[in-house]
């Protein structure tokens, strides 16, 4: 049975194999992609206040915009984690382990 991760992945993988971007899709233009894309969600929040950040989301506009900026970065940091076999799910639960044993241990750092 798939998660919805996994029917997510293979979703974007599809699409990705009908409209013949496979040979474009290498590591390091997904990883670009998702610069760029992050930057484009960056840039919706560019010069707002604390505050006004936190209530992006009361502006119908605003939300669709952040919205739909998530959602590109997120499918392409699905799609690079596919074209690398990478689990997001098993490397972020690792992450969060080494950070909370960190910070049990006193170390603030990355």
């Amino acid at each position: 049975m798939e998660t919805g991760l996994e029917e997510l992945t293979a979703r974007l993988r599809q699409a990705v194999h009908e409209r013949g971007w496979a040979p474009f899709h290498t590591p390091k233009n997904l990883a670009m992609a998702l610069a760029g894309e992050a930057g484009e969600l960056l840039a919706e929040f560019q010069w707002l206040t604390p505050e006004e950040s936190r209530r992006v989301m009361d502006s119908p506009e605003k939300a669709e915009a952040v919205r739909s900026e998530l959602a590109d970065v997120f499918s392409y940091l699905l799609e690079l984690a596919d074209v690398l076999g990478v689990d997001l799910i098993e490397a972020t639960n690792k992450k969060a382990d080494i950070v909370a044993r960190r910070y049990a241990e006193g170390y603030y750092g990355d």
